[in-house]
């Protein structure tokens, strides 16, 4: 969750009795209500154009030159691509909108982390998330019309991913507008999982790893019910770890960024190395829809990276997490998406004792910020981020997301080399 503190009841109430007030004078209204709200900050535009750059070189290259990709898997690629990109601009000029609409129904937070500093006490609009998952599932419906046909054998499943996802940006919103306790939160996502579990018609077996098989007898292994239940574990897993890996300006965008760039790049590389159709088509499967993920969420990003003039609310992580978690689990490559997923992993285990409850958890876990300095402070809390601070000092909170998301980076690269290394010795 973001590093925010949503205004008080007190605060909404008069608000909304003032509001109620004004609207006895319509008139007015409209021109008071520009008038109290400022337009937030214009978005970074020369911060994602960099990051565009640097990703679509590599993926490019490789999708055209580096391997031999059949001609109308690049064009089914090319124009989910190119309704991406559309996604990205529509996504960039709704936010400001949308901004204004939450500002007005008191959807909106305090920057913890900047409290303090003039800057505290600005109010930031709220569960920007939800324009995000509103372009991304408009994006991959009209997709259909261009790769699937009525009997195709994915579009079962591709829908039922997307009810998924549609279901778990629907309880996110309604978490930033209940604001559940954390206890209902990590079973949040166990509902949204259903549509994707009830339609999965995958196969449920495992490849042994090979230094394993003279012990266990078998190179193939059916798994039946227990895989399902892997899969639910995983999607609970993704979902929660996006939320709880949080805290500072551009995190949660940013992590999921970067996992979604390493998550097509292993997707491309998968489709050109291998020569099994169906294989081919899973991977193709998952890019289809992480395409969209990271154009509109590049969009975010754009308002989200440090200074934030927007927050994403629990309405973006749940919607990014189980969008990673879908592709992960009917492209067939979980064990790598847990991989890139490590510094989630690691967030996790640090959180263990708070979130069940064996050490106090307190409301935000987050740094001590000194409005002197400018810095941040790490707190026992249990998270990465202030373990990243106790074990580097102290730093700015623009500094200390960018080493997250260097670490993120690492940790995916590592799974590249891991993967490469491994090959035909491990599977």
């Amino acid at each position: 969750m973001a590093a925010r503190k949503r205004a008080s009841s007190r605060a909404i109430a008069t608000a909304t009795a003032t509001a109620t007030d004004t609207d006895t004078s319509k008139s007015e209204t409209p021109t008071s209500q520009e008038h109290a709200d400022p337009p937030i900050a214009p978005p970074k535009s020369g911060l994602i154009f960099k990051l565009c750059l640097f990703f679509a070189i590599p993926y490019f290259y490789l999708l055209f030159y580096h391997y031999k990709i059949e001609s109308e898997l690049q064009r089914s690629i090319l124009i989910n691509a190119g309704l991406s990109l559309a996604g990205f601009f529509i996504t960039q000029k709704m936010i400001p909108v949308a901004s204004r609409y939450v500002l007005r129904r008191n959807l909106f937070g305090y920057d913890i982390n900047k409290k303090g500093t003039p800057q505290g006490t600005v109010k930031v609009p709220e569960s920007l998330g939800i324009v995000v998952g509103a372009v991304f599932l408009v994006l991959a419906i009209l997709f259909q019309y261009f790769n699937f046909t009525a009997d195709s054998n994915w579009l079962v499943e591709y829908n039922a991913a997307l009810a998924s996802i549609c279901f778990m940006l629907l309880l996110g919103f309604v978490d930033d507008v209940l604001d559940v306790p954390w206890r209902v939160k990590l079973i949040l996502p166990s509902f949204a999982a259903l549509p994707l579990l009830m339609a999965y018609a995958g196969h449920t077996s495992i490849i042994i790893p090979k230094p394993l098989v003279p012990y266990v007898g078998l190179e193939i292994l059916d798994l039946g019910w227990i895989y399902k239940l892997y899969m639910f574990l995983l999607a609970v897993f993704c979902t929660n770890s996006i939320n709880i890996h949080a805290g500072l300006n551009g995190l949660e965008v940013g992590q999921t960024v970067v996992i979604a760039s390493a998550i097509l790049l292993h997707n491309i590389m998968q489709i050109g190395a291998s020569l099994d159709p169906e294989y081919k088509q899973a991977h193709a499967f998952s890019i289809y829809l992480v395409q969209p993920l990271l154009a509109t969420s590049l969009a975010l990003f754009s308002y989200n990276w440090y200074p934030s003039s927007v927050f994403v609310g629990d309405t973006y992580t749940y919607f990014a997490g189980m969008t990673m978690a879908v592709v992960g689990i009917l492209g067939h490559f979980s064990e790598t998406l847990l991989i890139f997923f490590l510094p989630q992993v690691l967030n996790f285990l640090l959180s263990v004792p708070q979130l069940f409850g064996f050490v106090k958890c307190p409301r935000h876990r987050l740094p001590r910020f000194n409005p002197q300095t400018g810095l941040l402070t790490g707190t026992n809390d249990g998270t990465l981020v202030n373990f990243f601070l106790r074990l580097f000092g102290k730093m700015s909170e623009g500094s200390l997301c960018a080493a997250l998301l260097v670490f993120q980076a690492i940790a995916c690269c590592l799974c590249f080399v891991l993967r490469y290394f491994l090959t035909g010795w491990y599977k």
